[in-house]
Formats: structure tokens, sequence, C-alpha cells
């Protein structure tokens, strides 16, 4: 067992990442708080700044009185459609990340086992 010296040095000298531990909670951060605080944003931003609230009920008027109910089905089901493919898209790149640090670790045990004579 390596003596907290060890560890730390380790640390310190980029031996062990921390990658990993760290990508699990970006990870979460980007599936579920951004998509949340985008939101969030959005509707501070109507609010406070006059001509984004007055652009965006402008541009929601206009939807409504020219779209039929399908196409705004349609439309809804394709905003939906495209949020779900950039989740399993941020899902794939934090997978490929966390596998190749784990690709790293192991080749690094490897590199440090003896070879039998």
């Amino acid at each position: 067992m390596p003596s907290l010296a060890q560890t730390l040095w380790d640390f310190l000298s980029f031996q062990t990442f921390v990658s990993p531990y760290a990508l699990i909670g970006f990870y979460y951060l980007g599936a579920l708080v951004m998509p949340l605080a985008t939101w969030g944003l959005m509707i501070w931003a109507r609010r406070r700044i006059h001509l984004l609230g007055d652009t965006y009920e402008l541009a929601r008027g206009l939807a409504l009185d020219r779209l039929s109910s399908r196409q705004r089905v349609l439309v809804m089901a394709l905003v939906l459609g495209t949020f779900l493919f950039m989740e399993l898209l941020w899902r794939m790149l934090f997978e490929f990340l966390i596998g190749y640090l784990q690709m790293r670790d192991a080749l690094l045990q490897l590199s440090r086992v003896p070879v039998a004579p």
C-alpha cells in the first residue's frame, strides 16, 4: 500500500489522474444542470431584456397562427429528438474519455509488471 507521501507525489507529478472522478461530475453537470440552467437563463433574459421578450412573443404568435396542430407536434417532436440526441452524444463523449483513461491506467500497470526470463 503506497504511503501518503507517495500518493501525494503521484498526484502532483501527474502519475495519478483525477480525471475519471472529475469526468463523472462534469458529465452530470452537463447532462442535468446545463439544460436546466439554459432554460432558466432563457426565461430570465426574456423578462429582463425586453427586446428578447418581444421577439419571443412575436415568433410564438406567428408560429401559433401559421402552423397547424400537426406541424406544431412535428416541431416539438424534432426539438425533443434533437435534445435526446445531444444527450446521447454527451454520454458517448464521456464514455470515450473515461474508457481512454482506464486504458491508460491498465497500460501503466502492464508496463510495471516484471518480465520473466
